[in-house]
C-alpha cells in the first residue's frame, strides 16, 4: 500500500497495527520510546511532543493522537486545584500540538481523550464510544470505558459492531488495582476499535462499495 500512518503519543502501536498488517508504513511517536525501533512496518520513535511535532510529509493517509489526559480528565477533577496551572498548561499544549499536526496533514484523523475539560478550551468531541461496542472485531474488548473523539479530515466513524453472547461488559479499567503498568493498561487502545477504524478509513477499503456497506450492516461478519 502507498501512504503512511502517523500516531502521536502512542506507546503500544495498537491503533496502527491493522494498517501495518495491510502494508502501510506506520510511525508511532512517544516520549516513552527510548530508541528508534521497528516492529514489521511499525517504527517507534522517541519524541518530545510537548514542545514540537513531527514534520508533515504529505503522504499521510490517516493520523491518530492520544495526548495524555492526566490533567484534563474529569474523573480526576477533585485533584485539579492541587495540580496547578503548569500541569494544566502542559496538557493543553500537548493536545494543541496533536490538533495542529492532525489538521496540517489534511488526512482523516482522530484525537482521543476520555471525558475531559478540553471541551471547554477547544470544542466538544465529535464522537464517543465504549470498547464493548466493537467486540465484533475483538471479543476480549467487552468492557466499558467512555472515550471521546475529536475528528476531522473526512474521518469516518465506524458503526458499532457487537458480538453476540458475551454478556454485560465489565468495568476492568476502573477496577484495575494499583501497579507499575496500570496507566499503560488503562490507556491502551482497544484492538476492536482500532480494526473498525481501519476498515472505515483505509483508502483501499473506504471507497470499495462492498466493504463500505458491509461495515454498516448490523450483525455483519468482521
Amino acid at each position: 500500500m502507498t501512504g503512511i500512518v502517523v500516531s502521536l503519543f502512542d506507546f503500544t502501536g495498537n491503533m496502527v497495527r491493522p494498517w501495518a498488517d495491510a502494508g502501510y508504513d506506520c510511525f508511532c511517536y512517544d516520549i516513552q520510546h527510548k530508541r528508534v525501533r521497528c516492529d514489521g512496518r511499525i517504527t517507534f520513535v522517541p519524541f518530545d511532543l510537548m514542545h514540537a511535532s513531527p514534520a508533515v510529509i504529505g503522504d499521510e493517509v490517516a493520523v491518530f493522537a492520544f495526548p495524555p489526559c492526566t490533567h484534563l480528565a474529569v474523573s480526576g477533577a477533585r485533584w485539579f486545584k492541587g495540580k496547578g496551572l503548569r500541569a494544566l498548561a502542559d496538557s493543553i499544549r500537548m493536545f494543541a500540538t496533536a490538533a495542529e499536526f492532525c489538521e496540517a496533514t489534511g488526512a482523516p484523523y482522530l484525537i482521543e481523550n476520555p471525558v475531559s475539560t478540553i471541551s471547554s478550551y477547544w470544542r466538544k468531541p465529535d464522537h464517543g464510544f465504549h470498547p464493548y461496542e466493537f467486540t465484533g472485531f475483538e471479543l476480549n474488548d467487552n468492557y466499558t470505558k467512555k472515550t471521546c473523539l475529536w475528528t476531522g479530515g473526512s474521518f469516518v466513524m465506524p458503526a458499532p459492531h457487537r458480538a453476540d453472547g458475551l454478556g454485560e461488559p465489565d468495568n476492568r479499567i476502573h477496577a484495575a488495582p494499583p501497579s507499575d503498568d496500570r496507566a499503560g493498561f488503562r490507556s491502551a487502545t482497544p484492538m476492536g476499535f482500532a480494526r473498525a477504524v481501519f476498515r472505515a478509513n483505509a483508502p483501499h477499503l473506504r471507497f470499495a462499495p462492498t466493504a463500505f456497506e458491509e461495515l454498516r450492516t448490523p450483525g455483519a461478519a468482521a
